[in-house]
């Protein structure tokens, strides 16, 4: 079982976005603590020795870290598709 947690920049997309979004998001999001990498999720690259991996949650992506030895998912950024791979 992993902690999920939401870096400052996923934070503030959540707050910004529809109630209903949001629930929606953070319900699929929890599922990352069970399973941190489900079947539907994607390996996109490595930085700093941790792998990053892409979850669709509808037209929107959420990156994220699994950090094993702390047991940990760390949500680093959500956004719709086309802005998510942007720096």
């Amino acid at each position: 079982m992993h902690e999920v947690h939401l870096s400052q920049k996923a934070t503030k997309f959540l707050e910004k976005i529809d109630a209903n979004l949001r629930e929606r998001i953070i319900s699929r999001l929890k599922n990352l603590g069970e399973t941190p990498i489900p079947s539907d999720s994607k390996f996109i690259t490595r930085e700093n020795g941790d792998k990053i991996f892409r979850y669709r949650i509808g037209s929107y992506r959420a990156l994220y870290k699994v950090k094993d030895k702390e047991k940990m998912v760390l949500i680093t950024k959500i956004d719709k598709r086309p802005r998510i791979y942007k720096r």
